[in-house]
């Protein structure tokens, strides 16, 4: 077991580096120079010159890779080159590592700005994954349990219409009735433990964390009761049911088990992308985390912004199939063979 996540740790390794080097090549190796961006509208090329020699924008890709790359293990200074510090003092910032790049649009780091958004990312996507996957889980076994029954088709049916729905209009849905019409819940608006405590903290993440459940749960009902219909079929769950044992051991015991291989494998990476920011959600109940501050940087062609958060969700997705495989080795100890 200890050797086969040693192999995962390093191949995830060795996929972030690689993809921090696509990333880096994708942006900022394209004809666009990002100075005159990161200048303003009224910059004069001196000044051009100048930010793009502040930001290292002029290096060879290579050495803007090391410098980032660098920066992230140790951190850095901006400017990199001490001369440039003293005629250009108002891009002078310090940034610790992890260093993930200094933004000029918004005169902070990007690391300062992905701590301060992440928590409400972090937030709706935890209270979101544990409604879809309890939803999910239980109503799919319950479709399976009770298969071509009144029961399975309306579990179904409900979970087909919530899928056709997209996000952006479940959210709109609930703001206007349930919040502003009917009152049922506050009008949603973000506050964290420190501000509000526990109480409203969970108050604020309701209809949120609701919208992106609908969607998920949507998908996880259908695939959970497949899975185990298929599971149902098995010669090994044949045995257990001909040696007597009860119909709950059996269905949550073995079949659930081996259904839960590809159910893991959704659920790890859906969880990695919502925690790179739910774009719409979050554009929607107007709460400020990662996936609105990806809206505001493209908007704005916020370079170093962009390729930080783009890194991160990578890092997320990456993490995220480490612990899948990990958790395959638990669940088929097979696995670990491989």
């Amino acid at each position: 077991m200890l050797a086969y996540a040693i192999r995962r740790i390093v191949t995830g390794v060795i996929m972030l580096i690689v993809m921090s080097i696509v990333t880096f090549a994708l942006f900022f190796a394209s004809p666009i120079d990002p100075a005159d961006f990161s200048c303003g509208k009224n910059c004069s090329e001196a000044q051009k010159k100048e930010t793009s020699a502040a930001l290292g924008y002029d290096d060879p890709f290579y050495d803007q890779w090391k410098d980032f790359a660098v920066g992230v293990v140790a951190g850095r200074d901006f400017p990199d080159d001490p001369a440039l510090r003293e005629t250009a003092p108002q891009t002078i910032a310090h940034c610790p590592a992890p260093c993930l790049g200094y933004s000029t649009e918004r005169s902070s780091t990007v690391t300062d700005l992905i701590k301060e958004t992440f928590p409400v990312s972090l937030s709706l996507a935890v209270s979101a994954f544990i409604l879809w996957m309890l939803g999910g889980v239980l109503f799919g076994v319950l479709a399976a349990l009770k298969k071509g029954t009144v029961i399975d088709r309306g579990v179904v049916g409900l979970s087909l219409v919530a899928y056709a729905f997209p996000t952006f209009f479940v959210g709109l849905l609930l703001y206007k009735f349930v919040a502003i019409q009917w009152e049922l819940v506050p009008l949603p608006r973000y506050t964290s433990i420190a501000d509000g405590g526990v109480g409203a903290w969970l108050a604020s993440l309701i209809l949120p964390a609701i919208t992106l459940a609908a969607f998920f749960m949507a998908a996880y009902v259908r695939m959970t009761r497949s899975y185990v219909i298929e599971s149902f079929q098995e010669d090994y769950v044949r045995t257990a049911r001909a040696k007597g044992l009860a119909e709950r051991t059996v269905t949550f015991k073995h079949a659930l088990r081996a259904a839960l291989t590809p159910i893991v494998t959704m659920a790890g990476l859906d969880f990695a992308g919502l925690l790179g920011g739910a774009i719409i959600t979050e554009s929607v109940f107007n709460y400020p985390g990662l996936g609105k501050l990806a809206v505001l940087a493209n908007s704005d062609f916020d370079l170093p912004t962009l390729v930080g958060l783009v890194l991160l969700l990578a890092t997320f997705v990456i993490l995220a199939n480490i612990v899948v495989d990990l958790l395959y080795a638990v669940i088929d100890p097979r696995v670990r063979l491989g």
